[in-house]
């Protein structure tokens, strides 16, 4: 059976047609969608697209965040005034699939799949963004780390949506690194977010395909800043790289898959949460 497909051109409009759908399917880019369709994991039987609405395009500065639409696209993330705003975001999204991906894929809908594996996650995580809904009990705001609850699992409430994504706009050095089986176009094995608030002289480190939900190394991160010059912005003691790596990989609680061992996985942390510390603060 062929679904309806329902193409609202305001949020008002897309709030009314996911009330009225039946057992609705949202779409946004459709990467990930698509591919559940193509392969038959997915049969839906009203679909609606929020590409028209208005309201969840591009993105804005609002004080010290920016607001990200939830139908922003990597393409639009990885370049720009907004690459400069959150640079660590920016990294994540030119590793994201090929060109024709990145033009589709939306923040939003990288978010409200929640897979392990999502590339903007640990780096949402790290920056601790707040994400925006809506739907028929109103407008609601949840901190990323309450907003994934499981594996493709989120908070979602039926008949709502992800509108916005907040970020605040931090001035220290930021970090993303990824491992995968291959060098562009794969799936995540491990990543690691760094992220240093020189005004609020804190270490974040945001980790992802590592466990059921985006982690936050908080011991990694209590050592770190502790040993921190928060003057010159470096790190003197040579021996704390090497342990925060240890301390990030003690936070984890990754898998063996067909992508990788668990094993392998908690070593790559280590490096990746060492490396992406030297970058910053060596």
């Amino acid at each position: 059976m062929t679904p309806s497909v329902a193409q609202p051109r305001s949020l008002d409009d897309a709030v009314e047609a996911l009330r009225t759908a039946i057992d609705p399917t949202v779409l946004a880019g459709g990467t990930d969608l698509m591919v559940a369709i193509n392969a038959g994991s997915r049969r839906p039987t009203s679909v609606v697209s929020l590409i028209r609405v208005p309201e969840l395009q591009g993105w804005h500065r609002d004080g010290d965040e920016v607001v990200l639409g939830a139908c922003l696209t990597y393409a639009e993330i990885e370049r720009g005034e907004l690459a400069s705003l959150v640079p660590a975001l920016a990294q994540a999204a030119r590793t994201i699939g090929s060109p024709q991906i990145r033009n589709a894929a939306t923040l939003g809908g990288n978010l409200g799949t929640a897979s392990p594996a999502g590339d903007s996650l640990p780096v949402l995580a790290a920056l601790d963004a707040t994400v925006e809904t809506i739907g028929p009990d109103g407008v609601r705001t949840l901190p990323v780390l309450e907003f994934v609850t499981g594996v493709k699992r989120t908070a979602l409430r039926a008949q709502e949506i992800i509108t916005a994504v907040r970020v605040p706009v931090l001035r220290g050095p930021q970090e993303f690194l990824k491992v995968g089986t291959r060098n562009a176009m794969v799936i995540s094995v491990v990543m690691a977010a760094l992220v240093i608030d020189l005004d609020g002289r804190s270490v974040r480190l945001g980790l992802g395909s590592v466990a059921p939900v985006p982690v936050r190394a908080r011991d990694a991160e209590a050592l770190a800043e502790g040993s921190v010059d928060w003057d010159t912005a470096r790190i003197g003691d040579q021996t704390v790289f090497g342990r925060f790596g240890e301390l990030a990989a003690e936070s984890t609680a990754p898998i063996d898959d067909h992508r990788s061992t668990a094993a392998y996985r908690r070593h790559a942390v280590s490096v990746c949460a060492r490396r992406a510390l030297e970058r910053a603060l060596r």
